[in-house]
């Protein structure tokens, strides 16, 4: 994806089209339904009631006869409005590599934002950088979504070493409760580094929406590279401006950077399921057609499951060979990483 970053938004959506949403038609048949079922009024299945059901959804017949709470399911006979609650803060403008996460983010909104505009649904979106920037409104055509990827691909200005407040993603969660008023499917589009408080705001959303928390992540958050070319380094966050200096060949070190981002990873991930909603992961290594077709296979899944589904990304670790940081370090050039905090970019000098 790290060739789409420097297109124009009529340029990515047309390439998206002719490499990823062409090849998605095949594989998936025009199964489209599977994906965004909604709530109409033909019944499509029954299954078991689980937590955060719509109660009003109840087949009281079916529970008073196996004993079990069962919920009705309902094929989609009106349009479908799908939101994307858009993280685009300092963290998520990150990359180790060639691609960042923003880009990543960008691709997969316009990709799922095509296909499900192109059948006849609608989309929307609340976008967050600093704070909660505004809405789009739900719309349905082509120029809609070029829209919704110029807008997200907007520059946003952060002045070196001022100190803020880093993400407060409850924010924009809570903004988007308040916004979107007609139950929908809604995708939450972030890496989930961010003050904390948001878990509550994502569990109420949860509760009255289809919530897809799809979790953007790069190798170098997990891990520091392989090799003797680190060493002493100062590191900033992306968000707050704060500094550290810091030793990243230290064998102390690199066990506790790792041991926290795992610890880390834990707490999102337990957060994530706790609210109710399903769990994407998409890594800047990541191929967009597997991720799009993993989020398929977890609606399909879905539909049958007791509780909320997590696929997680092919994530890779960082190496140093041929992999991230090693020719930006060898040259004493700057690599960037969001870090196990809200974002750093590490400005690594040439070691002699």
């Amino acid at each position: 994806m790290a060739e789409l970053a420097d297109t124009t938004p009529e340029q990515l959506l047309r390439q998206l089209e002719w490499t990823v949403i062409r090849r998605l038609d095949g594989l998936l048949q025009g199964d489209y339904r599977t994906l965004f079922r909604g709530g109409g009024i033909d019944l499509a299945d029954l299954r078991e009631y689980q937590h955060h059901d719509d109660v009003r959804h109840m087949d009281w017949n079916v529970t008073a006869r196996l004993q079990t709470p069962y919920v009705r399911q309902f094929t989609e006979d009106r349009e479908l409005t799908a939101w994307f609650v858009l993280d685009l803060s300092g963290s998520v403008d990150f990359g180790s590599g060639d691609t960042t996460k923003l880009a990543v983010s960008t691709a997969f909104v316009a990709t799922l934002a095509r296909v499900i505009t192109r059948h006849g649904n609608r989309v929307g979106a609340v976008l967050y950088g600093s704070q909660v920037e505004g809405v789009l409104p739900p719309g349905a055509s082509r120029r809609h979504v070029l829209n919704l990827l110029q807008r997200m691909r907007a520059p946003r200005a952060r002045q070196p070493g001022q100190t803020g407040g880093g993400t407060r993603l409850g924010d924009l969660l809570s903004a988007a409760a308040g916004v979107i008023k007609r139950r929908g499917l809604v995708f939450v589009v972030s890496d989930f580094i961010s003050a904390p408080g948001w878990e509550a705001a994502l569990a109420r959303l949860a509760q009255r929406h289809e919530v897809v928390a799809v979790r953007l992540l790069d190798p170098l958050e997990m891990a520091l590279p392989e090799g003797n070319e680190l060493g002493l380094m100062t590191v900033e966050d992306a968000e707050t401006g704060e500094q550290l200096f810091i030793d990243a060949a230290d064998p102390g070190f690199r066990e506790r950077y790792a041991a926290l981002a795992e610890e880390q990873d834990a707490s999102v991930i337990d957060s994530l399921a706790q609210s109710g909603a399903d769990i994407v992961e998409l890594a800047t290594d990541d191929d967009l057609l597997d991720a799009l077709l993993r989020y398929a296979d977890l609606r399909r899944r879905r539909a049958r499951s007791k509780a909320p589904l997590r696929f997680p990304a092919h994530l890779r670790r960082a190496q140093a060979v041929g992999g991230v940081g090693a020719s930006g370090v060898a040259g004493g050039g700057t690599v960037a990483t969001a870090g196990w905090g809200a974002g750093l970019d590490k400005t690594v000098p040439a070691r002699s």
